[in-house]
């Protein structure tokens, strides 16, 4: 997959990982279009990290018809064939709601989620960033969103594990793990130009990025 080729590279991972840093220095390096899910435009999601049990039905049903919106703006496009960069995938609303929603809410989610027949294009790649809790943790406390500075350890935990079973299974298109951890490719400039020059060198399959191989912090 040459750079010309990667038509669609979505950045995933857990929250405060990073991810949409790193998709907007990715779009501006490959001079793509940029997809965002906005998570500030929910309403609901400020009362979510207040009370979770109130308001995670209404929250996930936001993002999913948000996502779902974006997703057809995508296709609707195709006939100009944009290169594009996104922080989200459709397939991590699941991921959300199991995790948010009791079993009777959780069972009208899939209902809603089945009826909408959603036809999202794949990725030419993933790039899926992991890191342990207390960095996460960490980042949300430095980027000092208010309603996120309420997140438990447990559920950052839950949701990353969540994530590494979904991406452990996934054989969609090309998957590039990188350890946000050992690496920061959104704000050191070395370790941004390695992982960018990986994705300019992949031309498919399932791939593992080893960040030992970069000697970080050097």
């Amino acid at each position: 997959m040459s750079e010309k080729g990667s038509r669609y590279i979505v950045v995933e991972g857990p929250i405060g990982v990073g991810k949409t840093s790193l998709a907007r220095r990715l779009a501006e390096s490959l001079d793509s279009e940029l997809v965002l899910e906005n998570p500030e435009t929910n309403p609901f999601l400020e009362r979510f990290y207040e009370n979770p049990e109130g308001a995670a039905l209404p929250t996930q049903l936001f993002f999913l018809f948000q996502r779902a919106r974006q997703i057809q703006e995508m296709r609707q496009s195709d006939l100009f064939s944009p290169a594009r960069v996104s922080d989200f995938m459709l397939e991590k609303d699941p991921i959300f709601a199991r995790l948010t929603l009791g079993d009777d809410e959780y069972a009208l989610y899939d209902q809603v989620y089945r009826t909408l027949s959603l036809d999202a294009p794949a990725p030419d790649l993933v790039v899926y960033l992991q890191a342990p809790v207390e960095v996460l943790m960490e980042r949300v406390r430095r980027r000092g969103i208010g309603y996120e500075q309420g997140i438990e350890p447990n559920y950052l935990a839950s949701l990353n594990y969540a994530y590494m079973q979904f991406f452990h299974r996934y054989e969609a298109t090309a998957l590039l793990i990188v350890n946000a951890a050992e690496i920061d490719p959104v704000n050191n400039d070395r370790d941004y130009e390695e992982l960018l020059g990986m994705i300019r060198q992949i031309r498919g399959g399932r791939h593992y990025y080893n960040p030992i191989a970069f000697a970080a912090g050097d």
